[in-house]
């Protein structure tokens, strides 16, 4: 909104510019619980599943992986197999 605001853009577009820009600063907390709901369920079923191999398995594992990749605190660690 800087750039806008030195451009000498209009009031009415700076502001829905700082309304899309707050309401996207609330939506990020909320995404990261509920990816981190979703690597929890994800990890849960891979630790309950009574198929430990097959392609479905190993994508899900990779998932797992790269997820965790994405967060910069450690993840309760769910066992699996």
């Amino acid at each position: 909104t800087a750039a806008m605001k030195d451009k000498g853009a209009d009031p009415y577009d700076l502001k829905q510019q700082e309304n899309v820009l707050g309401e996207s600063r609330m939506m990020i907390p909320d995404c990261h619980k509920r990816l981190e709901a979703a690597l929890a369920d994800l990890k849960s079923t891979l630790a309950e599943s009574e198929v430990k191999e097959g392609p479905e398995v190993e994508d899900a594992k990779k998932t797992v992986e790269e997820v965790e990749k994405q967060f910069p605190q450690k993840m309760p660690d769910l066992a699996i197999q």
